[in-house]
This record gives C-alpha cells, structure tokens and sequence, in this order.
C-alpha cells in the first residue's frame, strides 16, 4: 500500500469540484474563510476553476474538464493534498477521463465524501494508493473549527492516529445563513453493537465509503475490492459503509448482490455510519436489513458510528490497517502507521 506524505505547513492544498461545484454566496464566503483559516497555520490553498461553478443538472463542470483539473493538481510538485469541494450524483462521468498512471506516480492524499467515492474507491483498491474518507473543504470554513476538523488536519499532518467519537451530532443538512456555521449537534452519538454485544474489537484494513456509489462501481472496470480484499486477506478487511437514501429494500438486495460478488471475503468486521435518509415499504428496519443479508457472515458489525452525512465525522483512511473498539455506546479507532 503506498501511503502519500503527511501534509506540513508551507505546501500547497488544492480544492477541485470533483462532482458538483458551488454557487451560493454564503457557499463561497465558507470556502473563502477556510482557505484564510488553513493560511493561519501556513497553508497555501488554491480553487479550480470549477470549484465556484454548478449547472441546472448538478455538475460544477463536463467529466472531461474535472480530469483534466485533477491531473494539474496531480502533477504539481507544491500541492500535496487535494480535497473535493461537494458531493453530488455525477462523478463517474469524469472515470473515462482519469488518467489513472498520473495518479500512480504523482500519489497525493486526495479526500472527499459521498458521491467522492466513485474516485476514491478505484484509487485505492486498484492502484494501491491510499485515500481518505473524510469531510469535503467546506468544513474547514466553520468560523470555529469543530474537534473534528482539527483532527482532521492533525490526521494528514500525522500528528495523531487516534480518533474518539463524539459526544453529538447534526441530525440532517440545515441551510446556512452566513456560511460561516459549525455544525447544528442535535442528537447524541450512540454506536450500537448490532448483536447486543457488551463490547467489539476488530482490527484489519480499511475500505469502503457511500454504499449509494459503490453499488454503481461494482461489477464495473473501477471495482478492484475482489483483488484488494483477496491480496490484503492476512491483514483482514475491515469494511465501513454508510447511505445517502436507500431504502431498506434497495439496501438488502444491494448488500446482497456485494456479499455475492465476493466483497465480503476475508472479512474481520463491517461499521455502518448514520444514514442519512432511510424509508422501507416492507416494514424492515435498517438493523434487520443489515442483519438479512449480512448476518451469515459471521463477523461484528458496529452500527451508526461517525462515519458519512451526518456530521461530524471521523477520516476513514482507505488502506490503512486500523483497530476499532465499541461499547457503551462509544468508540474509537486507533491507526498502525499510514504513511511510507
């Protein structure tokens, strides 16, 4: 596994609009105060120029044009981490343009979540290259940085390997007044056991990200999880996943159709985030859903964890071999070295 360089003051974090971009003025005043809060502790920080762009139909820009960003980030010796600014539905138009030998031999820390997955998924599990799982820019411009940005930034720069959960969290997207915003903490942080048990460990490395994206990937030429969970099989797999808005019946056959594909193989322990919008018309829970698909498996499975859209959220390093420990409604998760 090739683990990019820990971050330092003095170089250079990109911000490129890998899905969709931004277009409101509050949206922009946030980026604008990140980019002079990261320059408080000496960083540099650049926009692409489709970071302040978005069409009618969810798109900062042509998939071509997003590569093309990308690959100028990729290949400039001063910028060393590279994070999305949004989410959105349409990444994988940008696949067909990635010129993924760029991305071999210029590894960067790239992160982003939700539709960002599409990018980080095939990065790590058919390049070896590890990515992180984490907030998109927008987050470093709360005017007070939450426990979770700053931990952010200590993860890249390797200052720490520890991550706690939190004591609250936003329970749902709330529109900004000023973009200056923290976030809304409305409900408490519980992880729960799925199984009851008293207390979980599992230990072994990381993948996965939003389930909404990976099961458009799957089966696809930028699904490498067979190989990666097959070459990676001494270390154990640890899988994290967490929704956007599938429904428990889009979740079963989903989780079905992965178990199926072999994902699972080798597998040491399964977290899901919180979802974000969840509904059935079978009258199954997200619990039992889990548990019908994935219960034969075998292995602890550790439910709503600070994972994903409802923030805050912990950095999941794809690749990474990582020690996770639940209880009482608690957790952490402790990284072994991520950097070469």
């Amino acid at each position: 596994m090739i683990f990019p360089k820990h971050i330092k003051p003095g170089d250079t974090i990109a911000v490129t609009a890998l899905s969709n971009g931004l277009s409101k003025e509050e949206d922009k005043a946030r980026f604008q105060n990140g980019k002079k809060k990261l320059g408080e502790k000496g960083y540099k920080v650049e926009f692409t120029e489709n970071v302040f762009t978005a069409d009618a139909k969810g798109r900062s820009s042509d998939g071509k044009t997003r590569a093309a960003q990308l690959d100028a980030l990729l290949r400039r010796e001063d910028v060393s981490c590279i994070f999305s600014a949004k989410g959105g539905d349409f990444l994988v138009e940008m696949l067909e343009f990635v010129d993924f030998d760029s991305v071999r031999v210029n590894p960067k820390w790239i992160q982003g979540y939700s539709d960002n997955t599409a990018i980080l998924f095939p990065i790590t599990t058919k390049l070896d290259i590890a990515t992180a799982y984490g907030s998109n820019f927008g987050d470093f411009g709360m005017q007070d940085w939450d426990v979770s940005v700053r931990r952010n930034l200590e993860i890249l720069e390797g200052k720490t390997r520890v991550q706690t959960s939190f004591e609250m969290y936003e329970d749902g997207f709330h529109d900004k007044e000023t973009g200056l915003e923290g976030y809304r903490t409305d409900m408490p942080v519980l992880w729960r056991n799925l199984r009851g048990e008293e207390s979980i460990t599992m230990q072994g490395r990381l993948i996965g990200g939003c389930l909404d994206v990976l099961l458009t990937l799957a089966g696809t030429r930028y699904d490498g999880a067979v190989e990666y969970v097959h070459k990676y099989r001494e270390d154990g797999i640890i899988w994290y996943l967490e929704s956007f808005d599938l429904n428990s019946e889009a979740l079963m056959m989903g989780l079905w159709r992965l178990r199926e594909m072999g994902w699972f193989e080798h597998c040491r322990g399964i977290v899901f985030g919180r979802p974000l919008l969840f509904s059935t018309f079978t009258d199954t829970s997200y619990d039992e859903a889990v548990l019908t698909m994935l219960g034969s498996l075998d292995v602890p499975i550790i439910m709503d964890a600070d994972i994903g859209h409802k923030g805050p959220q912990f950095v999941m390093i794809n690749g990474a071999i990582a020690r996770i420990f639940s209880a009482g409604g608690k957790g952490d998760m402790v990284y072994r070295d991520y950097n070469n």
